[in-house]
């Protein structure tokens, strides 16, 4: 028998089905004999022997793309093939996961990989040498453990390689350092899939019967959307508290201007609950704008106001004190795969899985020109904030020669990691500095400069000197009230010269030099009134730094999350906010019912603890898996009793069914509403949602513009008559047409600032600018 050392693992050849079902019944198709897995004797993969006089050595990673960037570093004395991610998992259509024998995963040969893996064998045999190079992580880790299975090469001999960067340098000595594959990582990896397995087809088929079929439940995913059903709740039960605020104008003899706001009463700070106590402390402010009624609350208001030397025309308040602190600002880290998708978020308008998919194309590398195919940014999958010292000290002798020496810190930063970092790989960085955002950007697309951009700002910012800023407070008392106006001056600009990280306190102003004892005179007083506002929805950037911060996920898992839960239809994006739709709130009502203890925050944080002690071989596979189902399984057992079905009543559309005549009504299922037949099931009739804008489409003339969506998600607008008619619109059409070439108008809505109109002809002047929505 051919005797192989996979841990924890059954193997289930794909290749011939009906054999491989004959010895499931017969129970010879494994044997388990103290964690190693004892295949049937096959025939084994035999080198050539001798080798071909042309034989090379053989490469593999993930990527075809990065494959021919390595190839062409290494020469011609290597062949390097692609995997393609994944060649082997758990069977699509079983439970995969033997649970009585360890948690062992049965793992099946990729059926669409069948032809590849024959590839990589036949290469294989008439090969020197073979180096897994797959992407440094427990997923690359994992394929390239499952690649040695395929290709029968021990895992403890030094066959994995790996490269942080798509460089020549990085290459070549990443090629001379092999090391054995890391098991630890490896049942790391295995855990995770196998946690999320057992929930997957333990947990979604209940959903089927309880809700509606096709539903699917995550680990992970399931504590996202909860999260953001209880935002929701907390929205709903929010009551808004009034508050006001005084604002007042004061000027000097020399007409400088002073904006500032009551800060204290009689030595405490300010709280005004309602308007009647604004106007009064506002009367008391500016006791002569006040209606007065007699002479006794003539007289108290004097008293506070001095009103006998105001009569005189002699000054009632003065600038009783001025303060002023010198502060420094430091540049944050550079970027790490959470960081990334938040600015990107915000700064750029990618979602993550966007802002994935364009850092994978400039890890993986482009064709710069002269310098001929090279990778441009360094591995984006990384919770560190870690940079090597020879990068670092590149970066200082660059912002020494393009800023000047007052931009360079006496001591180069180095950052500290979060205590939950893995810290395998560096922070985000560029490959190169000679490759500036203006030197590649002939080579890239719009959408990868801009992020390729970010990413060169970011870290050579965090190398670059603090902004040295004076913090000014000039504060005026008049009687028992204390107003105050504070802002700023920048004195040194420091590493805004090059990147902006924080936003910027709209609050504070550049103040005007003014000296303590300089006599003001109160030109307004303003009460504002102002309402205690709900806690606001999450945004992607916002819900990946929450599940970052509470330890819900890793660095790879946030984009698929936020796919996920979507794709779900647990939520749904409006104005860039996460809103949980029915479906989600029903699936989270039940889960937190009968899944309290596994649903949650806490839980999910503490199994990804436990996941990196398997890594670390603090902790076990076959322990933490168990630790897991002991908590599962009883839940389980009491929702398949406990759970009753739940039933969407359908709600009143107002449409009559085409078909028999009856109402439709509004259902619900696992792609979200639709309008169905009242009359079901005698009257199957259905029919999707759909807005109509009551815009007779510019094209046809015939159908009007409806609301859409893509199949990944995104709004579009097109024509009611579709097929026949293809007209489509990325932006909302409205009811009006340009002035100078007469097609239809397009308002585009903006975070900050008034929504604008754009011709929706691209050729057209009106295409580029924007008009200003009339808000009348």
């Amino acid at each position: 028998m051919l005797e192989f050392p996979i841990k924890r693992t059954i193997i289930i050849d794909d290749k011939k089905k009906k054999e491989r079902k004959k010895k499931k019944k017969d129970g010879d198709d494994k044997i388990v004999i103290n964690g190693t897995i004892h295949l049937p004797e096959k025939e084994p993969l035999k080198k050539m022997d001798p080798l071909p006089k042309n034989a090379k050595n053989l490469v593999i990673v993930e990527s075809p793309a990065k494959a021919k960037t390595i190839e062409r570093f290494l020469g011609s004395d290597y062949r390097v093939m692609a995997s393609r991610g994944h060649l082997r998992d758990l069977p699509r259509n079983q439970f995969g996961v033997n649970i009585e024998n360890g948690f062992a995963p049965v793992y099946t040969n990729m059926f669409d990989k069948r032809k590849l893996i024959e590839e990589l064998q036949h290469e294989f045999v008439r090969s020197k040498n073979v180096y897994l190079a797959t992407d440094p992580d427990r997923e690359g880790e994992a394929i390239s453990w499952h690649l040695a299975h395929l290709l029968e090469i021990d895992p403890h001999t030094p066959c994995r390689v790996m490269f942080h960067e798509i460089t020549k340098k990085a290459v070549l000595a990443g090629i001379e350092s092999p090391e054995p594959i890391d098991l630890q990582k490896v049942d790391a990896q295995q855990a995770r899939r196998v946690l999320d397995r057992i929930v997957g087809y333990k947990l979604s088929p209940l959903l089927w019967k309880k809700v509606c079929k096709g539903l699917s439940a995550g680990r992970v995913q399931s504590v996202a959307v909860r999260l953001i059903c209880e935002r929701e709740e907390e929205i709903k039960a929010f009551v808004p508290e009034e508050y006001w605020t005084i604002q007042g104008l004061y000027t000097t003899d020399d007409g400088l201007e002073l904006h500032t706001e009551l800060a204290k009463i009689n030595g405490e700070k300010a709280a005004i609950a309602d308007e009647e106590q604004a106007k009064a402390i506002a009367a008391d402010l500016q006791w002569e704008k006040a209606a007065i009624a007699d002479e006794e609350q003539a007289k108290a208001i004097a008293a506070d106001l001095q009103w006998e030397k105001a009569k005189k025309d002699q000054p009632a308040d003065v600038i009783d004190k001025v303060e002023k602190r010198r502060r420094k600002r430091q540049p944050q880290p550079p970027f790490t795969t959470s960081t990334m998708q938040q600015e990107c978020v915000s700064k750029l308008n990618f979602g993550a899985k966007k802002t994935m998919m364009l850092a994978q194309q400039l890890y993986e590398g482009l064709d710069i020109g002269e310098h001929g195919h090279v990778g441009l940014i360094t591995y984006m999958r990384t919770d560190s904030v870690r940079i090597n010292d020879d990068m670092i000290k590149q970066a200082r002798e660059f912002i020494q020669n393009q800023y000047g020496p007052e931009f360079v810190p006496e001591k180069a930063h180095v950052y500290k990691a979060r205590q939950s970092s893995q810290d395998a790989h560096e922070a985000i960085r560029p490959t190169s500095l000679e490759l500036t955002p203006d030197v590649v950007a002939p080579f890239l697309s719009r959408d990868q400069l801009r992020l390729y951009t970010l990413v060169w700002n970011r870290f050579l910012a965090s190398q670059m000197a603090a902004v040295e800023t004076e913090h000014m407070a000039i504060i005026i008392h008049s009687g028992k009230y204390e107003l105050r106006a504070a802002g700023y001056t920048v004195i040194f600009k420091g590493f805004t010269e090059l990147y902006e990280d924080a936003k910027k306190d709209k609050t504070l102003s550049v103040l005007p030099d003014i000296k303590t004892g300089t006599v003001v005179h109160n030109k307004k007083i303003d009460p504002q009134q102002h309402f205690t506002q709900p806690p606001p929805r999450y945004t992607e950037a916002s819900l990946i730094k929450t599940l970052e911060e509470k330890g819900i996920g890793r660095p790879s898992t946030y984009a698929p999350i936020m796919d996920t839960i979507q794709n779900r239809n647990y939520v749904e994006k409006k104005d860039k906010q996460f809103v949980p739709t029915e479906l989600g709130v029903i699936i989270v009502d039940l889960l937190k019912r009968f899944f309290e203890q596994i649903i949650n925050v806490s839980f999910t944080a503490h199994m990804e603890e436990e996941l990196d002690a398997i890594e670390q071989g603090k902790d076990t596979y076959v322990h933490v898996l168990q630790e897991f189902y002991d908590v599962f399984e009883p839940e389980m057992e009491a929702a398949e009793e406990g759970m009753e079905k739940v039933t969407i009543a359908g709600q009143e559309s107002g449409e009559i069914c085409s078909v028999c005549g009856a109402p439709m009504v509004y259902k619900f299922g696992r792609f979200g509403k639709f309008l169905a037949c009242s009359n079901f099931p005698e009257c199957r009739n259905t029919k999707a949602i759909v807005e109509d804008l009551g815009i007779t489409c510019p094209k046809c003339g015939k159908g009007s513009l409806i609301k859409r969506k893509s199949k990944r998600g995104r709004v579009f607008y097109g024509c009611s008559e579709y097929p026949e008619c293809d007209f489509v619109l990325w932006n909302q059409p409205v009811d009006k047409k340009c002035d100078l070439c007469g097609s239809i108008m397009t308002v585009k809505h903006y975070k900050k600032g008034p929504d604008k109109l754009f011709c929706s002809n691209p050729d057209c002047e009106n295409h580029k600018k924007g008009e200003v929505v009339n808000e009348e």
